[in-house]
């Protein structure tokens, strides 16, 4: 049973992952359900200056 069609070719789809037709490219018009594409950009400018500043940090650390 075919998980989704694609709106262009109306070929099936069935990998479940899958955010573009494997036939013609189309966009199968999903979101993407991974952590990364959950979080909103707000969340990610914080999570990219925290790991940032781990990473500065560490290296002033490991200088003494």
């Amino acid at each position: 049973m075919p998980e989704q069609v694609c709106p262009h070719c109306k070929k099936p789809i069935y990998d479940e992952e899958a955010l573009l037709c494997h036939f013609c490219g189309n966009s199968l018009g999903r979101s993407s359900s991974g952590v990364l594409g959950k979080m909103s950009g707000a969340g990610m400018k914080w999570l990219w200056i925290t790991i940032a500043t781990i990473i500065v940090l560490s290296f002033i650390i490991s200088m003494f």
